[in-house]
């Protein structure tokens, strides 16, 4: 330390990332759209829900009104919604699967409509229920007619949505899409959820009753994010865990926009993927819908069990994988690191070497685990959902508080805290307090006395010597009470 730093008063504080002295909890993880969820039968899948129409005529706004979340990104410029979009929900007294789409027929700015329009068509193979959306107020446009005619060879029931309907008057020309071929449609306003109840009722007739849910689905077992910089792999990863084309997978960078969730079982287990947009320097973020995407990116890490962060191994670690790396620190994340497009690395490439490059590049993740991919070949993509749930099982462990004590007593007999204006710090005892990420309270004499890097002395103590050597360690100290005056 030095010399000089003693004259300046109180020391800082340590980093978030290592501790806080205020006892203060670190950032909450953002609670599941559907909780207390119940336990299911495994072979009764949800009835899904599709929502299919050409573009900028309100289907996110509908999706988000339906799951009664701000699910989807919302926007007035057309094309915003790529990938399908699904959410588990409970509707009509029904767990469902509510999936959004993208609008039919969009002029894509960066060449993706045949991609959008393929999932588009399995979304539309893949219903049970199809809410075919159109925008009352303009009424029929020949994009409407090019989906009705997508439509007529779907084999499940398609209600007609006439959306928009705000005012008496857009309600004038609801009669003109009955050419539509479709029925005669329902007037709704998904922003101003008027209408939704009739919806509710329609959908309940409609759905399969030879598939029965419970009302709740149970909790997923494992949520996971994947985040990383713009076409590092991240929907090709997820693709390849998936094992089918579920996410758009393009050269073009940022084609995911939205924050997908996608449900699975791996081994009896259920497991939900979070495939996040691109995250791209905050001075590049070109429009609000990816300023939203980036936002949920972050808060997709912030409410996931853990995160794989995506690299690509032909580019250099940059100051953005940095500070997704710094994020996730913060956030007290497990994080496992997925070295993307090996396969592209030449043979002799030594994989202690490039484990030595991120320890130096990427510190903040020095004890994250490293899984070599190539999501297009499938290789190593099981490699990165079991160091997933290695993470879980780690950061939701308990220790005893004999454990920690002993751990404690024998790293300050191995190095003390640096003395400070003629006082050094001790150690009183330690307790775990929470799980996920785990926390310690550690009581001592003086909080001052104690400084960032000797909280990072301690965190490597406890992951050689507790059973979580790769999750984040939470440390908050707290003064021992003072013993009540004698003369009091």
């Amino acid at each position: 330390m030095p010399k000089g730093r003693r004259n300046r008063g109180r020391r800082k504080a340590p980093s978030r990332g290592y501790g806080d002295r205020t006892g203060r909890k670190g950032p909450r993880k953002a609670p599941e759209p559907e909780p207390d969820l119940l336990d299911r039968d495994p072979e009764a899948q949800p009835p899904v829900i599709a929502i299919v129409g050409r573009p900028n005529v309100g289907k996110s706004t509908l999706l988000n009104s339906l799951v009664r979340s701000r699910v989807a990104i919302v926007e007035e410029t057309p094309g915003v919604t790529r990938d399908r979009v699904a959410v588990i929900c409970t509707l009509a007294d029904r767990t469902v699967e509510v999936v959004d789409t993208g609008g039919v027929g969009i002029v894509d700015r960066q060449g993706l409509e045949t991609h959008v329009e393929v999932q588009v068509g399995v979304a539309i193979a893949g219903a049970d229920v199809i809410l075919f959306v159109t925008d009352a107020r303009e009424g029929v446009t020949a994009l409407d007619r090019r989906v009705a005619g997508l439509l007529r060879s779907a084999e499940a029931p398609i209600v007609l949505l006439a959306n928009k309907v705000e005012t008496d008057e857009a309600e004038w020309g609801l009669g003109e899409l009955e050419v539509l071929g479709h029925g005669t449609p329902l007037a709704i306003s998904a922003k101003e959820h008027i209408g939704l109840g009739d919806l509710e009722e329609r959908l309940a007739g409609l759905l399969p009753a030879d598939r029965i849910t419970p009302r709740r689905l149970e909790r997923p077992e494992l949520l996971l994010a994947v985040v990383g910089r713009m076409n590092a792999g991240k929907s090709s990863l997820v693709n390849a865990l998936l094992k089918q084309e579920r996410m758009i997978v393009s050269e073009v960078p940022g084609t995911t926009r939205d924050s997908v969730d996608v449900r699975f079982e791996r081994d009896g287990k259920v497991v939900v993927l979070i495939d996040t947009a691109g995250i791209r320097k905050e001075r590049i973020v070109h429009d609000s819908v990816e300023f939203y995407a980036q936002r949920r990116a972050e808060r997709a890490m912030r409410r996931a069990d853990a995160t794989v962060l995506v690299l690509d191994v032909n580019e250099e670690v940059a100051r953005l994988d940095r500070r997704i790396a710094a994020y996730a620190l913060e956030h007290y994340q497990p994080v496992v690191v997925a070295a993307n497009k090996w396969d592209l690395i030449p043979p002799e490439a030594r994989l202690a070497d490039f484990r030595e490059h991120l320890r130096a590049t990427l510190p903040p993740l020095r004890h994250a685990p490293l899984v070599l991919t190539s999501a297009l070949q499938g290789r190593g993509v099981e490699d990165v959902l079991r160091a997933a749930w290695r993470l879980r099982e780690q950061a939701n462990t308990r220790v005893s508080t004999a454990d920690v004590n002993k751990v404690l007593e024998t790293a300050q007999a191995r190095r003390a805290p640096k003395p400070y204006k003629g006082k050094r710090g001790h150690i009183l005892y330690g307790t775990q307090v929470e799980v996920a990420p785990p926390t310690f309270v550690l009581f001592v004499n003086d909080v001052e006395l104690f400084e960032s890097n000797y909280l990072r002395y301690l965190e490597n103590r406890f992951r050689k010597d507790l059973p979580f050597p790769q999750v984040p360690l939470k440390f908050v100290l707290k003064a021992r009470p003072r013993s009540p005056s004698k003369n009091a």
